[in-house]
């Protein structure tokens, strides 16, 4: 089981990029998939949020209207598009897929991907 991300990089403000998370050993459909994030020095925090099979989305206030999480069931794959980008979007980005039923909780985590918004 294993979940890696990929997309960082270094963009300037104003900027995009696609972060994508691919799942194998297992498939996202029955799982919540959410991006968080944690800059140097702080907390991690969420980003977004993909809820399973029913496709509810929720984002934090600082990136509404500028961040999308979409999924990609065929590439088992779930994606975060983010436009224009600011330097306080500067961090570490994790994926997480989770969820939790009659077999117990399944919390799996990728190994991040960094994000640099610098001019």
């Amino acid at each position: 089981v294993q979940l890696v991300e990929s997309g960082g990089g270094l963009v300037q403000p104003g900027g995009s990029l696609r972060l994508s998370c691919a799942a194998s050993g297992f498939t996202f459909n029955p799982y919540n998939v959410t991006w968080y994030r944690q800059a140097p020095g702080k907390e991690r925090d969420l980003v977004a949020v993909s809820r399973r099979a029913g496709g509810m989305t929720n984002y934090a206030d600082s990136v509404k209207g500028r961040f999308t999480i979409s999924r990609d069931n065929a590439k088992n794959t779930v994606y975060l598009q983010m436009n224009n980008l600011k330097p306080e979007d500067t961090a570490v980005y994790y994926c997480n897929a989770y969820r939790a039923g009659p077999l117990g909780v399944q919390d799996y985590w990728g190994q991040g991907t960094q994000v640099i918004v610098s001019s």
